[in-house]
């Protein structure tokens, strides 16, 4: 890939990311759909493969979300039989 489309790519996504963060969605979505456009543009097989994928590659993410969801709620229960809320508020004073 050129520099130009590499610094395109990054400073899209990186501007995409910053203006999400900000609460400007629209803008956010459509600078990084820009990075987007140049990566599929670049790479047709690799982005062909992976919307081949996709249902694949949410499945495993929502496998992941609902584990993390089972260990927190584990750890929540375990840390509020021992200690309750004095803990909850310490580790909160800590920061």
């Amino acid at each position: 890939m050129e520099n130009w489309k590499t610094a395109l790519v990054a400073g899209s996504v990186a501007t995409g990311l910053f203006l999400l963060l900000k609460g400007k969605h629209t803008a956010g979505l459509v600078v990084a759909g820009i990075g987007a456009a140049t990566l599929a543009a670049e790479y047709p097989e690799k982005f062909a493969e992976v919307r081949d994928n996709a249902e694949h590659y949410m499945t495993r993410g929502i496998t992941f979300l609902d584990v993390a969801t089972r260990v927190g709620r584990r750890i929540s229960d375990v840390t509020e039989g021992r200690t309750g809320e004095r803990w909850f508020q310490q580790l909160l004073e800590e920061v």
